[in-house]
């Protein structure tokens, strides 16, 4: 947070995300700080998130539709999500594999400062069972 002023907004969201265990879009999160009568322009919470999200203090996640969804960080340092379709919820997880590919490929190509993200999507357990059951 160097840098960022501590503004009344930004305590206002930082609070709501702790609280948010999934990924919300920047809408949602508006119409959450609304409900609890934050005094709160949308176009603010969009320009806090990005600024939280570029300090690492939110992953950020791009649906297939084009939509920025934001959570609080689980874990600090580079990660990955594995995020389920049905109700949202998301697991941090490595992917030591996935990393070798990467730094395998710069080194075969000469690219240097290679950065990536990586979401993978699929139903979660609690999901599944009750698609199974009903």
């Amino acid at each position: 947070m160097i840098g960022q002023r501590t503004t009344r907004q930004r305590r206002a969201i930082g609070q709501l995300m702790d609280e948010l265990a999934d990924f919300r879009s920047a809408q949602q999160i508006h119409a959450l700080l609304v409900q609890r009568g934050e005094d709160i322009g949308l176009a603010t919470v969009y320009r806090t998130l990005g600024a939280m999200a570029t300090s690492g203090e939110f992953d950020v996640l791009r649906t297939a539709s084009g939509e920025t969804l934001y959570r609080r960080c689980e874990r600090q340092g580079h990660h990955h999500h594995l995020v389920c379709r049905s109700c949202g919820r998301a697991v941090e997880v490595q992917a030591s594999a996935f990393e070798s590919l990467v730094a395998s490929l710069s080194d075969e190509t000469g690219f240097v400062d290679v950065s990536h993200t990586l979401e993978l999507f699929g139903t979660c357990a609690t999901c599944a069972e009750e698609l199974a059951a009903g």
